[in-house]
């Protein structure tokens, strides 16, 4: 079994005492893990090209995002009914409206609509959207094709630009609108306000200016993008720093790195300290759901470390194996027991130990997550094949591996994948923290137990996701 280091001791793995965690491995980290779906199909979100310097994303990049996030699939012929479902579901998904005077009232306010009554399928959203200031009038024309003007009025008011757009004078709504190409008069009053907003926002990217030009009918990709933007001036998109092929995208992760700190939680904190000591598990991981990517899961890897030049290297090796990705970084503190025979620890701003009753510590370690949303599943499948020939040990000579490699690299996904074996995760919540615990899935019921014990009124989970196979030997004792 390999020597241990104080500094490799920020990578224990919160795995239960029964695993023999007295003498642990230096390369594995305390876990963590995002809710698994169980689907394996063959998504394709863009080309397997050289990861481009800007990616802009498209109407199917959106389409994919809408249908695995919403459940939304726009018909090629489109109607405006369908889009003002789509919009609805967009907006009340979170159940968060915009706040605005027209929703102070939504919940008694009934629409008289001319020509929609209760038993219509756009009815109910098209309540929602006059009750939220996005439909004004009464006639509401749901059978018919969607044009691209109505999609935008739709759209500028529904991403929360409304107050925004009614600011602009006429020169300002001119200038706005000779950039779309088209002059003032074609349109007028409040709607060439909302035209020229969702300009000046970038609601409107100028690959959807020839269509606006032209006018008439709204493709379905016409449509996706307004929707995906919609999301994105919602907050609702995917949270990410940038995307693996980005010119700054190494300046962006050292940033993203120096910026976080241990993560302290103290209410959170006292609950999992105490099933360390109970012995319940060996440790565990504090994250924060405010960095959650809102990743697509079939795409999705989560890859834990705690050396950021490590993962500078790591976005330079899948770029040199042609591999894309978005970015999101996810600071990450481990807790572990920290045992007194070891030496007196040193702590730094990065690593803090608090004494314990029996002379241990309980040491806590600033680590990370990187989550990754690849362009397709085939390049989610080649990260398997890429760690272990470029960035996992094998033995002591590390010249032909990336820095920082492990002994034990942990990788997991929330959907299948072959060769991925099943672990659980045991997850404690309390406001935007939240700490998880890893196992094999036969002891995840009595780490659960455990924690009900300690706080009965917690948020307590546990679910099953696919780890990657030195990480799940680890778990089962193997040193490498």
């Amino acid at each position: 079994m390999k020597k241990i280091t104080q500094i490799t001791l920020a990578a224990l793995l919160a795995a239960p005492v029964t695993l023999g965690s007295l003498s642990l491995p230096a390369s594995v980290s305390a876990a963590s893990a995002t809710p698994a779906g169980q689907t394996t199909s063959q998504a394709v979100k863009g080309p397997v090209a050289q990861a481009p310097s800007v990616y802009t994303e498209s109407a199917a990049d959106y389409a994919q995002f809408l249908q695995a996030k919403y459940n939304i699939q726009l018909p090629k012929q489109l109607t405006k009914g369908d889009f003002i479902k789509a919009i609805a579901t967009i907006l009340e998904a979170d159940q968060a409206a915009p706040a605005t005077d027209e929703a102070s009232n939504s919940e008694v306010k009934a629409p008289a609509f001319t020509d929609l009554n209760s038993n219509d399928s756009t009815y109910k959203a098209a309540v929602s959207l006059y009750n939220n200031g996005i439909l004004s009038g009464t006639e509401v024309r749901a059978n018919d094709q969607l044009s691209t003007y109505a999609a935008v009025f739709i759209a500028v008011k529904a991403a929360g630009f409304k107050e925004l757009a009614y600011t602009y004078p006429e020169n300002k709504t001119a200038k706005a609108l000779a950039k779309l190409g088209i002059s003032s008069s074609r349109v007028q009053g409040q709607a060439a306000q909302e035209l020229a907003a969702a300009i000046d926002t970038g609601l409107i990217p100028e690959s959807l200016y020839p269509a606006l030009r032209k006018g008439g009918e709204a493709s379905s990709d016409f449509a996706n993008i307004l929707l995906g933007r919609v999301l994105t001036s919602q907050g609702k998109y995917k949270n990410e720093i940038g995307r693996s092929g980005d010119a700054d995208i190494y300046s962006k992760l050292y940033a993203a790195y120096r910026t976080a700190d241990l993560i302290e939680a103290p209410e959170l904190r006292t609950i999992v300290d105490q099933a360390l000591r109970n012995d319940l598990v060996t440790g565990y991981n504090l994250k924060d759901s405010r960095f959650d990517s809102n990743f697509i899961d079939e795409l999705t890897l989560t890859y834990g470390h705690d050396d950021i030049k490590h993962a500078v290297q790591l976005i330079g090796l899948l770029r040199s194996e042609g591999i894309d990705a978005d970015v999101q970084f996810q600071p990450k503190t481990s807790a572990f027991i920290y045992l007194k025979e070891w030496g007196e620890p040193k702590e730094t701003p990065d690593y803090k130990v608090t004494q314990i009753e029996n002379g241990n510590y309980i040491a806590y370690a600033k680590e990370y997550d990187i989550q990754f949303e690849f362009n397709n599943t085939a390049d989610k499948a080649r990260f398997n094949d890429i760690i272990l020939k470029y960035a996992k040990k094998n033995s002591d000579d590390t010249s032909a591996l990336i820095h920082a490699s492990w002994w034990q690299p942990l990788y997991y996904s929330p959907t299948a994948l072959a060769e991925y074996p099943v672990i659980a995760n045991n997850k404690i919540s309390l406001g935007n923290y939240y700490a998880q615990s890893f196992s094999l899935k036969e002891n995840s019921k009595a780490i659960q137990e455990g924690f009900r014990k300690l706080a009965p009124d917690a948020d307590i989970s546990s679910y099953t996701f696919w780890v990657d196979h030195p990480f799940f030997n680890y778990l089962n004792g193997e040193s490498e």
